[in-house]
């Protein structure tokens, strides 16, 4: 279940934002599709610091929660 506030992980990648599948972020918002489609998901996502770095939109299909049996990790920002 997919709460807002809470964090969650994208589970594909999203090129555009330089943010890959396994990334965590913050779900901040639920957005309906304008025309329709699949409902949105506004994500803010942060450095392992806690410095907010960008707020991106993907499809509700690309992110997951998080569950005991994950491991965080961390990668180098690209740009």
């Amino acid at each position: 279940m997919l709460q807002l506030y809470k964090q969650v992980m994208l589970i594909r990648d999203v090129p555009n934002a330089h943010l890959s599948s396994g990334d965590i972020a913050t779900l901040v918002d639920f957005i309906d599709h304008p025309l329709g489609g699949e409902q949105g998901a506004v994500l803010e996502v942060f450095t392992v610091l806690g410095e907010s770095i960008d707020v991106v939109t993907v499809p509700i299909s690309a992110i997951a929660a998080l569950n005991a049996d994950l491991i965080p990790a961390a990668r180098a920002r690209t740009s």
